[in-house]
């Protein structure tokens, strides 16, 4: 199944519906440590404030200054190889 990605009422946040549950609500934040492969991968890209994996989605939140069409082609692909 292909991610399909969604704007959000926040402009500085995009949904990523992934089409299988990704496990309980969680968030990681940027310049912190985690051992969730995903979340670290999706972190490491420029402009990532944070990740929030819930139900069947991933929400990214970018940082004011970042720019979606830099972030949202390697997002994708991080979540196409995780969960597709």
């Amino acid at each position: 199944m292909s991610i399909t990605v969604s704007a959000t009422p926040n402009p500085h946040a995009m949904k990523f519906s992934v089409g299988q549950l990704v496990g309980d609500p969680r968030t990681f934040v940027a310049g912190t440590v985690t051992d969730d492969p995903v979340a670290a991968a999706l972190l490491a890209i420029e402009g990532v404030a944070s990740v929030f994996m819930t139900s069947d989605f991933v929400t990214l939140t970018k940082y004011p200054e970042g720019d979606w069409d830099a972030i949202v082609p390697p997002a994708s692909e991080t979540l196409e190889t995780a969960f597709g």
